[in-house]
């Protein structure tokens, strides 16, 4: 004999103050996930372009590969968030 097929598990409820929670908690972070990461790869490439007496070069480079992975970053994390909510992810 066959086995019944098996109903998946009704989605768990949140509560909306914890979903509140970490909705602020996100919406605080990425601002400065994008900052700082253009902050940190330009400060480098700036104190790489005084060694190698390069000036504008180094930092203009390094803060636009800082900006490209924060944006990739923010991205990430926001596709995470939208995972774990009830929006359909394409699966």
């Amino acid at each position: 004999m066959a086995s019944p097929p098996r109903v998946p598990p009704p989605p768990e409820r949140r509560s909306s103050t914890g979903s509140f929670a970490r909705q602020f908690a996100l919406a605080t972070e990425l601002p400065f996930l994008l900052v700082g990461g253009t902050l940190v790869a330009g400060l480098f490439g700036f104190l790489l372009d005084r060694w190698l007496h390069t000036k504008p070069i180094l930092m203009l480079v390094l803060g636009a590969i800082g900006f490209a992975v924060s944006v990739r970053d923010l991205l990430r994390r926001l596709d995470k968030g939208d995972s774990n909510g009830s929006g359909s992810s394409g699966q």
